[in-house]
């Protein structure tokens, strides 16, 4: 999957705004406000304090904009670039009091994005050659789940679904409430439109048996040992997509890759993963 540009407007837009509502609160940089002249200008670079992987950095750039729009940013690098420890990101220019202003809800964002594409990227190359593609789940940040998952695709990582809305994940207690396995997925494939993928979610190879009687497009693997991932590999036999998730580290991936299954899946990638260190150098 290419990676996007770009986020749509609106969602950096909305972002954006609720982080620096949350930062500037009812007076603003009160610090700022105190020890800088209004009129003094200033230049600042966005730098890379360790290797990794970029993202976010149109929401740095929104960040500056809308503390004043003559406080700009220059983004030197694309996300889903790998930049080294010293890199320097961005510079932007103007009022030194937008710059400080702006200068923690623009470092939040991109420390948080590039974390989780650094760290998805770190998974796909653990995997690579296997033919497996690392997905992420919704174990996101509330209200930035948008903005994690773009960032997983900037790691190189792919989007599972984006809400309970655009695809049917039958899991434990749908099947509980459901009375079964098949009788829930032909239940979801009487619901659906015809354009909707249904994955259904099982324990062990006997409910994979059973799921495979009513046609998943796909089957999640929970926690499976990797001997039974192998035998549910050869089980399915290409009639669904396989996803491989629970219990997903940088030290297991490889071999839960090597099983043969189509996806892994890992909460950890978007909940869990450290931010990349970057600060705001002033240069000038």
């Amino acid at each position: 999957m290419a990676v996007p540009t770009t986020l749509p407007a609106y969602l950096i837009e909305d972002a954006v705004t609720r982080a620096l509502a949350e930062d500037l609160g009812r007076a603003g940089d009160i610090t700022s406000a105190a020890t800088i002249p209004a009129d003094k200008a200033a230049e600042a670079a966005i730098v890379a304090r360790q290797p990794g992987i970029v993202a976010g950095m149109m929401l740095a750039r929104r960040a500056f904009a809308l503390v004043d729009p003559a406080a700009r940013l220059e983004v030197l690098v694309a996300d889903g670039d790998a930049v080294h420890a010293g890199a320097v990101l961005g510079r932007v220019h103007g009022p030194a009091r937008a710059i400080l202003a702006g200068e923690r809800v623009a470092l939040n964002f991109v420390g948080h994005l590039s974390g989780i594409a650094s760290a998805t990227a770190a998974f796909v190359q653990a995997v690579s050659g296997t033919g497996a593609r690392i997905t992420c789940t919704r174990k996101t940040t509330p209200g930035l789940r948008a903005l994690e998952k773009h960032a997983v695709r900037c790691g190189g990582g792919s989007n599972h679904r984006f809400g309970l809305d655009d695809a049917v994940l039958i899991k434990d207690n749908h099947i509980a409430v459901a009375g079964g396995v098949a009788p829930a997925i032909e239940k979801a494939r009487a619901a659906v439109g015809h354009l909707v993928k249904v994955e259904v979610e099982v324990d062990d190879l006997d409910q994979l048996r059973e799921a495979l009687t009513a046609g998943p497009d796909a089957v999640l693997l929970d926690n499976m040992s990797l001997a039974e991932l192998r035998d549910a590999v050869g089980i399915v036999a290409g009639r669904a997509a396989t996803e491989a998730s629970g219990g997903v580290t940088i030290g297991n991936v490889r071999a839960i890759a090597e099983t043969g299954v189509d996806f892994i899946s890992s909460g950890w990638i978007t909940h869990s993963a450290p931010a990349l260190d970057v600060g705001l150098d002033i240069t000038a």
